[in-house]
């Protein structure tokens, strides 16, 4: 349909005309709601589809709009388009640039549950799991931690106050509303929210101690990661665990929330003075900041948010801020996954369960699962692969009879001992057939970020792909040797045993800290 026909047809069933929108005006409480139900209204009409024609008044006069006004209204549209579980699949537009008439296709999205995985990082006590544990329940935190207790369950994590492990979180959305669960360790609560909601929020909760770092790691490099929540506190403020976490999550290609935590202990010159910290380190890796101060100044961030970071003052005591958060999940969109692939799902845990047998868990990375499926589980320490099959499936404690790539599942397997399977090893549709291939060494592209003399042939860091963790031998090829900021071909080599990874994968390295990131350019030794 041509924008002249729509002109001409004046505003009826699924089309609406707009002259501009304001994110300042259009999504204050009172007009937002009117607003998300007329977009409701025109595209139910239009049968999943609206078309909104901007730049033109309300008789169909097309006026026009700078490129600047333009912009600011598609934003509002993004915002009104995510509340209504839809997207702006198209954008036309028409006219000189200080006089753009534009042509917006918004269509509902499928009726498939949306997964949003979100890993929070941050220093050790800065109230990553606090502010977690308060989000997901709406229950105010004491101060000493009482919602850090909805996530830290092992006895000794409880004792010491300190994050060992990953663990993990859920809340979602349903018609638009926030909806919590008052007892987020209740499995059966757990289930209803991902039953019941349209758009899931899953948390995955890493650890801020610094002799855990391959443990955050793991967290961000193998769970699929949509987005990540760093936490700074103005107790500590930026720490070099920050600094780490943050780079690991931008290595990653990972869009980053930056939340401000215990806001309501410090004085307003201890604000500022880690304030300026935070946008100093964002800007000098290349973000731009922006303080979200009210939900209007979301619209501004979420279509831009490979560049900019938005910074959300909070604080789990007072439950300042947690409205902002909730309201930025709501419209973020998940990153685009690759559907049309066979299944593929890289193992993080591995559990042997009184009546039900061998359970792994991961994030699945691409294509879709389905219960009963034949699948192909390794390789093991001989480079081989073994047959399986997928009994049932569990997200969040829920059974479901299939799973789409970006959901943390858990997945109960037929014949295969648990203690025949480590993390690492792959569980993958067997149409995979001959493109599941065990690798000892491939080529690599490589950026050394710190290190204190020179990275030469011989040089044996542990590698971070995917959920693997394992050491490699690196022989370098078109420099002698590498420092810190250089980049460079390098080939990798599995030290102990053969894994599944294919080109294009990124990767960390560390040695103790974090060295560097890289690309696997070519597989050599399949």
């Amino acid at each position: 349909m041509y924008l002249t026909d729509i002109l001409k047809q004046g505003e009826h069933g699924n089309v609406e005309f707009k002259l501009s929108l304001s994110p300042k005006i259009h999504l204050s409480p009172g007009k937002r709601q009117k607003l998300a139900s007329q977009m409701k209204y025109r595209i139910e009409n239009g049968k999943g589809k609206a078309i909104y024609v901007i730049g033109v008044n309300d008789r169909g006069e097309a006026v026009g709009l700078s490129r600047f006004e333009f912009e600011k209204t598609l934003s509002v549209l993004k915002v009104l388009a995510a509340e209504n579980l839809a997207s702006i699949v198209s954008i036309e537009r028409y006219g000189p640039e200080d006089k753009l008439i534009g042509k917006i296709v918004v269509e509902k999205t499928a009726k498939e549950k949306i997964n949003l995985v979100v890993a929070t990082a941050g220093h050790v006590d800065s109230g990553k799991s606090s502010l977690v544990g308060s989000l997901v329940s709406g229950i105010p935190d004491n101060g000493a931690g009482k919602t850090r207790l909805f996530l830290d369950t092992l006895p000794h994590e409880i004792e010491r106050g300190l994050s060992a492990e990953l663990s993990y979180a859920v809340y979602g959305f349903r018609q638009g509303e926030t909806v919590k669960s008052n007892n987020p360790l209740n499995k059966q609560e757990r289930a209803r929210i991902v039953e019941h909601c349209e758009k899931i929020i899953s948390f995955v909760d890493c650890v801020g101690h610094e002799p855990w770092l391959r443990t955050t790691i793991r967290g961000i490099v193998g769970q699929q990661i949509d987005y990540g929540l760093l936490t700074v506190d103005l107790d500590s403020g930026i720490t070099n665990i920050t600094k780490e976490h943050l780079g690991v999550l931008l290595a990653m290609n990972i869009p980053v929330i930056v939340a401000v935590t215990k806001i309501d202990r410090f004085p307003e010159e201890r604000l500022n003075s880690v304030m300026e910290d935070v946008e100093r380190i964002l800007k000098y890796v290349g973000r731009i900041p922006i303080r979200i101060r009210s939900k209007e100044d979301i619209a501004v961030v979420i279509d831009k948010i490979n560049n900019v970071t938005p910074i959300i003052l909070a604080s789990s005591v007072t439950l300042e801020g947690l409205d902002l958060l909730d309201e930025l999940f709501k419209v973020l969109p998940p990153l685009k996954r690759d559907m049309g692939k066979p299944f593929l799902m890289y193992i993080d845990k591995v559990y042997n369960i009184k009546g039900v047998g061998t359970v792994v868990t991961g994030a699945v990375k691409q294509g879709v699962l389905k219960e009963g499926e034949e699948l192909l589980i390794g390789p093991d320490k001989k480079g081989e692969f073994r047959s399986t099959k997928a009994l049932s499936i569990e997200t969040h404690h829920l059974k479901l009879h299939s799973v789409k790539a970006g959901f943390l599942v858990g997945v109960a397997l037929r014949g295969i001992p648990s203690k025949d399977i480590e993390r690492g090893m792959v569980l993958c549709s067997s149409s995979y057939g001959g493109k599941v291939r065990s690798v000892k060494k491939f080529l690599a592209e490589v950026l050394v970020l710190t290190h204190p003399t020179r990275i030469m042939t011989g040089y044996e860091p542990v590698l971070h792909i995917q959920t693997i963790s394992e050491a490699v031998k690196i022989k370098c090829l078109d420099k002698p040797y590498l420092k810190a900021g250089d980049i460079g071909k390098v080939t990798m080599t599995f030290k102990y045993h053969p894994y599944f990874i294919e080109e294009g994968d990124k990767f960390v390295f560390r040695e103790g800290k974090t060295k560097g990131i890289g690309k696997v350019l070519r597989i050599l030794e399949p």
